[in-house]
């Protein structure tokens, strides 16, 4: 096929519309975008509404099957199921005899979580002593089939170290035909009650979800499409369809992930925070060291072991109502005026505004009754966030939250005059109330996180972005952007994203050999689902308190390595080095390079204490891969490198009350940056290094960037 012809494909289920976009492999430029009405009640479910957003796309693009290079989709079904309560009854076989059977018994208890008001949790519980006994197992099987199990879990004390039991069970348990999963498949860390009740949501969602990847993928077969289909998952990656149908609760939260996956592909971010701002919300993540920040997520109330982005919501969106007591504006939201059915004022034409005036109202029954409306000839309309940004001139032209400012201000007239001000002074006063709690997120997850407000940037995206960044901007001392396409950047990170895997596993004393072993796996987790074996990245972190050795890898597909046709040139490389450091590009110097990267670093001088050299490590792109604030760096090759990385580590280690501390290392090589720094143990950190070099050429070079921790 031409070159120039390929697409790479992003759908988004959403609760209300399906959003599809396709996107040039070559220039990763967006060439098409449709919507369509999410299909909740066909009897395909919401694969037919994939299907035909999929149609309409390649039609507008202009493009055929065969020229789609990359397809994968994001839903939020998994996580509507279970916010719904419309899930499957899990059979759940508990494995144990003694101790070990008090402890598997008491798992019966998890039927009693609650999903939706009313709703708890289907389960049924069986028990077996001998997971060896095949008509024990057996009879245990049938007891929860015939109480109304429509897929399986199986669970044993210590079943991370000994799984032989948990297999012996779903062994015997496929000749039903139902869906089968255990325990330490889905995780394998301790804690029997929590990794279990992760086994047993994530199984109460998949035959759902099972269902729909069969439909997608038989569909978009059909279709001639032959790029496989990959699904989103919640940590911003995405993961092959056979990865998903063994663990659908990977999906839970990928809504907010596809987002920031999008701000962190296209928009090129470094270190910074995405907010996506709708009607109703804004979800708030960050980005540090080019990746997004992820932990253990809550789901249902419950600590689980599924990492998921670290998204925190505020009830504040472009759609939010205004409160007003006492002639001052008291708060924006959490009521907006997509729940309150009630139409944007600023899109009002000025006949429908005539002989407005302001009230204050319950929008809905049980709200407070402090909510400000204009009733006006043209009936009732709600004074929104989005009322206030255009009536400054916050929102350019072309923007999805756009309208006549002139429109606006003369909505946020009449509010002028209960507060006492001009009309500037008013949307000021709702956009500092609404941005307000923003704020204080935002500065927490910048303070959590360890961010740098120097270099630290804000993104928007969402329909409503353009409605917060600027005043929150203003507000924090930041710099922030809305991102090119905001109001589907969700469904560009789908297209965009790369494939992801993480390994956790409890390993007190972890020896060399143990923690390669976890690396080794995560990185042949996504080889196997696709990724380029020379553009994967594994970041190892060694957790001395937990003793967890956990590898995350994170790769593009074979395409993806070869199509990006833009390379930055050494002057935009050196202002986006400069801009990061925030000096002038003449006091910046380039200190080594690769084929693939720049290293760049200034000299910053301190009183009675030896200068500081920050670095910034920038790619062919021109995008800030890597920033450290102080730093020694060394050119050397594959072949020399074992040398020259010991004695670094050995000049940079660190005694103090917690023990012998490496520093933090990362390795330039090829198109990889090797990132060591979740290692403290020095042996341990060499011997990473050495198996990231191993299969290098021996005069192949080698960048080392030593970072000595705080």
């Amino acid at each position: 096929m031409p070159w120039d012809r390929r697409v790479r494909i992003g759908i988004d289920v959403g609760g209300t519309f399906t959003d599809a976009v396709a996107v040039d492999a070559a220039t990763l430029k967006l060439v098409g975008q449709v919507k369509v009405p999410t299909s909740h009640h066909h009897e395909d479910g919401v694969a037919h509404g994939i299907v035909q957003a999929l149609g309409r796309l390649l039609d507008q693009a202009g493009r055929t099957p065969a020229e789609v290079t990359f397809l994968a989709h994001g839903t939020t079904q998994a996580t509507n199921a279970l916010l719904e309560g419309d899930v499957a009854k899990v059979g759940l076989i508990g494995i144990g005899t003694g101790a070990g059977a008090v402890l598997t018994r008491r798992l019966a208890a998890l039927g009693k979580l609650e999903l939706a008001p009313g709703k708890r949790l289907p389960l049924s519980y069986a028990h077996v002593a001998d997971p060896f006994d095949g008509d024990a197992v057996r009879a245990a099987v049938a007891r929860v089939q015939e109480e109304g199990a429509h897929v399986l879990v199986a669970t044993e004390p210590f079943g991370v170290d000994r799984p032989e039991g948990e297999r012996a069970v779903l062994d015997a348990a496929r000749s039903t035909g139902l869906p089968v999963t255990a325990a330490h498949e889905i995780t394998s860390l301790y804690g029997l009650h929590k990794r279990t009740r992760t086994a047993v949501v994530n199984a109460a969602v998949l035959p759902r979800m099972l269902a729909t990847a069969d439909l997608v993928d038989s569909a978009i077969t059909k279709a001639g499409i032959t790029a496989p289909l990959m699904v989103m998952r919640c940590d911003g990656g995405v993961m092959s369809l056979e990865e998903m149908r063994r663990r659908p609760l990977l999906t839970v939260l990928s809504g907010p992930a596809a987002g920031v996956a999008g701000a962190l592909m296209q928009e090129r971010i470094s270190e910074g925070v995405f907010l996506e701002t709708g009607g109703t919300s804004t979800d708030i993540s960050v980005v540090r060291r080019g990746k997004v920040a992820v932990r253990h997520a809550t789901v249902l109330g419950k600590a689980s072991y599924l990492t998921a982005l670290d998204v925190r919501t505020v009830g504040v969106g472009g759609g939010s109502m205004v409160r007003v007591s006492g002639g001052k504006v008291t708060g924006v939201g959490p009521r907006s005026a997509h729940i309150a059915s009630l139409p944007y004022a600023c899109f009002a034409s000025p006949g429908e505004l005539r002989d407005a005036k302001a009230v204050t109202v319950r929008p809905v029954a049980g709200d407070p009754g402090d909510y400000l409306v204009l009733d006006a000839a043209g009936g009732r309309f709600a004074v929104t966030m989005t009322c206030a940004a255009n009536a400054l001139g916050h929102v350019p032209d072309g923007d999805f939250a756009r309208c006549d400012p002139a429109a606006a201000r003369a909505a946020l007239a009449p509010v002028a005059a209960v507060l006492g001000t001009d009309v500037a002074g008013a949307a000021r006063s709702v956009l500092d109330a609404g941005t307000a709690r923003i704020r204080r997120v935002v500065d927490a997850m910048i303070r959590d996180y360890r961010l740098d407000r120097e270099t630290a940037v804000l993104v928007g995206g969402g329909g409503g972005a353009a409605v917060v960044i600027r005043h929150l901007a203003s507000a924090a001392g930041l710099e922030g952007r809305v991102a090119r396409h905001s109001e589907v950047i969700s469904p560009i990170g789908v297209a965009l994203a790369l494939v992801r895997e993480q390994v956790e596993r409890i390993i007190p004393g972890a020896t060399q050999e143990q923690i390669l072993a976890v690396r080794g796996e995560a990185e042949r987790a996504v080889l196997a689902q696709g990724a380029a074996a020379d553009g994967v990245e594994v970041e190892v972190t060694v957790d001395p308190q937990t003793s967890t050795v956990r590898a995350v890898a994170t790769g593009a597909t074979e395409l993806r390595t070869q199509d990006r046709a833009h390379r930055a040139d050494a002057a935009e490389r050196l202002r986006a080095a400069a801009t990061s450091l925030k000096t002038p590009e003449s006091r910046v110097k380039v200190l080594a390079g690769t084929d693939a990267y720049t290293v760049y670093g200034t000299q910053v001088r301190r009183r009675l204490r030896a200068p500081r050299q920050p670095v910034r490590v920038v790619d062919a792109d021109g995008v800030v891969r890597l920033g450290v604030s102080d730093a020694r760096v060394r050119t050397t090759t594959v072949g020399a490198a074992g040398e020259e990385i010991a004695s670094l580590v050995r000049d940079a280690t660190s005694y103090g009350d917690g023990g012998v501390r490496a520093p933090a290392v990362r390795l330039l090589v090829g198109g990889r940056i090797a990132d060591l720094s979740g290692v403290l143990e020095p042996g341990a950190l060499l011997a990473l290094a050495r198996s990231e070099l191993r299969a290098r050429a021996a005069d192949e070079p080698v960048v080392a960037v030593v970072e000595t921790r705080a």
